[in-house]
């Protein structure tokens, strides 16, 4: 069975309780903050991160922030210093027995949207994406910087640390860029659909070198979900799901409640179980609901609430057929 977890971040919180109290005891976490001179990939600073998450009962399953790799992603003199802190961070996730390490390779800038307060179901708030928007805005500080040399960069990358993730034992999990279009800004995008993900897993083959499933960035690429799921399941190369939904094209889309999209979400989970996938799951990107300032867009707690209970629902109808 799937390991139902949230993204609970590095310190204690309500969440971590709500998560207890609806049966969640899988955690997504984001490297610590840096503490009397112990940087976020250090040992030490992991090592109670984890202790802190099981003195509440739960179990780091993902770490899904990153070292600084700007200059990685671009070719940029420093990569190799950058690629040093993220070889040190997997073999630290190894020594503690954190099994995925959630990365991307989106240069300049992550994730982005055009609004984060569009209205969807009852009012609710949800992140949208508009292209022509940002068709005249400024090219990003490294612009442009062509397909063919971010998918040479990621080679280079790639060479680097899979072996330190086999040695390790530490699952690679590349997330798709979001939105999945390019270029954005003058700065080129290459992972950006499902044959994208399958170039990037096959640069430097190896057990260790898979997928974050990101169902919505995937959704508005147009993808078939099951039909990835299957793929990538097929070859051992899924390793962690973002469960989320869009509705519209890599162009013009939104977001939207986990049952609100254009996705048949029951058929995804009766597909992760169908091929075993027994990782980790998260709900990513819920709706701002009412009473809710929209201050974290995507991640308020509301929305969190309804989405996990959704997900055990559709487990529930599908695991105990």
């Amino acid at each position: 069975m799937l390991k139902l977890a949230e993204r609970l971040g590095t310190h204690e919180s309500a969440l971590w309780t709500l998560c207890k109290q609806m049966g969640v005891n899988y955690g997504v976490a984001a490297l610590p903050p840096e503490q009397n001179g112990l940087k976020p990939w250090d040992y030490l600073n992991l090592m109670q991160m984890k202790t802190r998450y099981e003195n509440a009962g739960l179990r780091i399953e993902v770490i899904e922030s990153r070292p600084p790799a700007n200059l990685i992603k671009l070719g940029k003199p420093g990569r190799d210093e950058e690629i040093a802190t993220v070889q040190e961070l997997i073999v630290n996730m190894g020594k503690l027995g954190i099994p995925v390490w959630c990365y991307d390779f989106m240069a300049d800038f992550n994730w982005l949207r055009t609004s984060t307060a569009t209205r969807t179901r009852g009012g609710a708030l949800v992140s949208s994406y508009d292209h022509s928007l940002v068709a005249d805005a400024p090219y990003s500080e490294n612009a442009p910087v062509s397909e063919d040399e971010l998918w040479s960069n990621l080679k280079y990358y790639l060479e680097a640390i899979v072996p330190v993730a086999e040695k390790a034992k530490v699952k690679l999990a590349l997330h798709p860029d979001d939105p999945p279009i390019s270029p954005i800004r003058g700065m080129s995008r290459i992972v950006t659909s499902a044959d994208a993900l399958q170039r990037a897993v096959d640069l430097v083959p190896s057990e260790y070198s898979g997928i974050c499933l990101c169902q919505g960035v995937l959704s508005a690429a147009g993808e078939d979900i099951p039909a990835t799921i299957r793929r990538f399941a097929k070859q051992d190369k899924l390793f962690f799901v973002h469960f989320r939904d869009t509705r519209g094209t890599p162009e013009r889309f939104e977001e939207t409640f986990h049952d609100d999209g254009m996705t048949d979400m029951y058929e995804c989970i009766r597909t992760y179980a169908e091929v075993g996938f027994d990782g980790p799951l998260r709900p990513d990107h819920v709706p701002t609901m009412a009473g809710e300032e929209n201050g974290n867009p995507g991640y308020e707690t509301l929305g969190r609430l309804f989405a996990v209970g959704y997900i055990k629902g559709l487990m529930d109808g599908v695991y105990r057929k």
